[in-house]
């Protein structure tokens, strides 16, 4: 098993950096399906929301496409939920990426440290299925694909401030 921890200071409360990662939907979140997802994109990383949750995003449903190495395919895919929430501090996720075949738990913590700021502080563990493959490439596999994470969800959040902060101006 591969552990990755991460964490950033980021210029803004909590509470709005929280509603990057669960904003109110702009549609019936009954009408999202696995048929009709609610669709992200952030360079060659895709998130289709298949189910929305509950008001913090407990029990939220994903499908997320992104790169891995080359050897085991180049792309993946994993089926991710939101199994615990407490808004607007913390959100853990458990998933089950192919290929190869793996397992995932991770979660962010937002930490109000004073003056409009916050720690974004993001952990995962990661751990291939496959025993012999995984003594072989797990630590490769995992980096490549943490390396993106953190370049893709540093950059979610700050789009999503400067959208979010763009939307508020222009309405005033």
């Amino acid at each position: 098993m591969i552990v990755h921890d991460v964490s950033w200071e980021i210029d803004a409360p909590r509470e709005e950096i929280w509603s990057i990662f669960h904003p109110e939907p702009k549609h019936d979140p009954r009408e999202t399906s696995l048929f009709n997802p609610r669709v992200i994109v952030h360079g060659d990383v895709r998130i289709e929301i298949i189910n929305e949750g509950d008001e913090t995003g407990l029990g939220l449903v994903r499908r997320a496409y992104f790169k891995v190495p080359w050897y085991v395919g180049g792309k993946a895919r994993s089926w991710e939920m939101i199994t615990e929430c407490r808004a607007p501090e913390f959100h853990r996720y458990d998933a089950i990426g192919l290929p190869p075949r793996s397992s995932a738990i991770g979660w962010f913590r937002l930490e109000d440290i004073g003056s409009g700021r916050t720690r974004f502080h993001f952990h995962e563990e990661y751990r291939m299925e496959n025993r012999w493959l995984a003594w072989l490439i797990e630590r490769p596999v995992h980096h490549f694909i943490s390396k993106d994470n953190d370049k893709h969800v540093l950059g979610m959040i700050e789009n999503g401030l400067r959208a979010k902060r763009e939307a508020q101006s222009a309405a005033e």
